[in-house]
């Protein structure tokens, strides 16, 4: 028998470039791509709606004759706008961070750290104990009834609110400088780890159980080798909420100390002397250090996934 020949077209393999645009348009990257094009745009369009009114009064008070073109121009350059432009912040970050000194007390990065110290410790903390308080409340039937009302009603009460109490009573005690704010973000991050492992600990089926009950498993046996691994799906997610609310707890902290280092005493600064740049750059800059703690906490969960042979 002779082989069918196969046609040439069926043997060709598509361009890279039309492989590369599959992928964009299937993937994430594309989609993510066109909504940050549109936020840039809209923010643009924003500068120039909102600093229209001071350039036209400007223009006017100096009998200038303007175009629209010069309009815009001028509300993208303004020394002290009411909305920056994207070139405008992301310029203000650039000369922050590359072109200064981390040890400089201007800078970004020397900021970022002083926020992200506060934010780990706060973060270690109420993750240790909202797994500890979720281990009592699914093992002690009593903690789970009187602990849980307690639990969702400390979130009920404003963050603002509570910050300043918190750093008054811990610097009567001669508590300051990160303490306190380690303390509030432990107070924000402990909510999404006690409800997360709670779930996850009570995630085994009851068929589970009754089979480590077979076995003549005792508890401690029960939570290393069952509760324990079912819990970790739901572990890491919660670390992820956490570990955001830890950063907006730490910001939050100091915002009442009159801190003079961190992302939260840049907010402040730029906001009693109206550096809208500055406070805008502040703000960019805690977004991209809650996405570097997030790409922490992805990493940590792909190792412990990897360890326990588990694909991510």
């Amino acid at each position: 028998m002779t082989e069918l020949a196969v046609p040439a077209t069926r043997l060709r393999t598509p361009p890279a470039g039309a492989s590369l645009a599959r992928q964009l348009v299937r993937g994430r990257t594309l989609p993510t791509l066109t909504v940050l094009a549109a936020i840039i745009v809209i923010w643009f369009a924003g500068a120039v709606y909102l600093n229209a009114p001071r350039t036209i009064e400007a223009f006017e008070r100096q009998e200038i004759a303007w175009t629209f073109g010069q309009l815009v121009e001028a509300t993208w350059s303004m020394e002290r706008p009411v909305l920056p432009t994207p070139a405008q912040v992301f310029a203000d970050i650039w000369a922050n961070t590359v072109e200064r000194s981390v040890t400089s007390r201007r800078s970004l990065v020397f900021h970022a750290w002083v926020t992200f110290s506060s934010t780990a410790v706060g973060f270690l903390i109420g993750s240790a104990l909202g797994v500890l308080i979720a281990v009592g409340m699914v093992h002690v039937r009593t903690l789970d009834r009187s602990l849980m009302p307690w639990v969702i009603a400390s979130q009920a009460v404003p963050i603002l609110a509570i910050a300043p109490m918190i750093v008054v009573v811990l610097g009567n005690i001669g508590l300051t400088g990160l303490v306190p704010k380690a303390i509030i973000s432990a107070y924000l991050s402990f909510f999404p780890v006690t409800i997360g492992m709670v779930k996850g600990l009570r995630a085994p089926d009851p068929l589970q159980l009754d089979l480590m009950r077979t076995y003549s498993a005792d508890r401690a046996q029960v939570f290393w080798k069952l509760r324990w691994p079912a819990s970790v799906p739901f572990l890491f997610p919660s670390l992820k909420v956490g570990i955001a609310l830890a950063l907006v707890g730490a910001i939050v902290g100091e915002l009442p100390t009159g801190a003079q280092a961190g992302l939260g005493a840049r907010l402040l600064t730029g906001s009693y002397f109206g550096q809208t740049v500055q406070l805008w750059s502040a703000l960019i800059m805690a977004a991209l250090l809650a996405l570097v703690c997030i790409l922490l906490v992805t990493l940590a969960e792909r190792l412990v996934l990897a360890a326990r042979g588990t694909p991510p």
